[in-house]
């Protein structure tokens, strides 16, 4: 009786480790040496002064340090093919068919369960709870087109919800997982939520399909066009932007 009653508080003590939301002490640290952290204490887009992470309607991060711009205007411009200030749907597919091919390192024309644990381990780890490429060693995956070798480790990529999953859940407070945090659109896994038809494994059809329907999902006002301005914010970015108001307040949230 005693040992089972040790066994189960073990397995407690386990669970509730694993849904802590901070890191362990010890755990991996900036350059500047601050605790690299979840949103809120010091990490990606925290107003804590931790690196800011922006995650791309594909899944492509975009990664900035503490005092720059949300690294969202990365992205942006560089999906802005004729730099007029906007993202035709033509320049949305497009680039989020560039990103496919860096996930897709066979070339084959399908993104499979290898690449994507290559995805979710080295390019955006973040959202399985890894650190940055920059944070570890090895590889970098930094910035627009940054990856390594395949490894191991599935995350939320078990899911395979698409975009049309992802409006219909977007206001559950669940959806605040993996990419969800950091991405214009409520979904844990972006690359996955590809998957159309569930075999784990992304065609580029699929790809060029959920383009277009991520398009048409953030398009509210249906002009063809995106700007910059009229994007919503990341739940990420607007945790950043609420810390340095309370700094500017003395501790104290904005009112409203």
């Amino acid at each position: 009786m005693m040992l089972r009653a040790l066994a189960l508080s073990a397995i407690l003590a386990a669970a509730l480790s694993a849904c802590a939301s901070g890191p362990p002490d010890g755990g991996p640290s900036d350059p500047d040496g601050s605790d690299f952290g979840p949103p809120g204490r010091g990490g990606p887009g925290g107003p804590g002064g931790g690196p800011q992470l922006f995650i791309s309607p594909a899944g492509e991060p975009f990664r900035a340090p503490p005092g720059q711009p949300y690294p969202v205007t990365t992205w942006f411009a560089g999906a802005d093919a004729n730099h007029d200030g906007a993202l035709s749907r033509e320049e949305f597919v497009a680039d989020s068919l560039r990103f496919f091919a860096v996930v897709d390192a066979d070339r084959d024309g399908v993104i499979d369960g290898f690449e994507v644990s290559a995805y979710e381990t080295r390019i955006a780890p973040e959202i399985v709870g890894g650190a940055a490429p920059s944070m570890r060693r090895g590889p970098a995956g930094q910035g627009p087109g940054g990856g390594g070798p395949p490894g191991g480790g599935m995350g939320p990529s078990g899911g395979g919800e698409g975009p049309s999953g992802a409006r219909r859940r977007s206001m559950g407070a669940n959806m605040l997982q993996g990419a969800s945090l950091y991405g214009l659109i409520a979904e844990p896994q972006p690359v996955m939520g590809a998957d159309a038809d569930f075999n784990r494994r992304i065609t580029k059809d699929e790809a060029t399909k959920a383009a277009k329907t991520r398009f048409a999902l953030l398009d509210t006002d249906k002009d063809g066009l995106l700007k910059l301005e009229e994007l919503p914010k990341t739940p990420a970015q607007k945790m950043a932007e609420g810390g340095k108001d309370r700094d500017k307040r003395g501790g104290r949230p904005p009112r409203r």
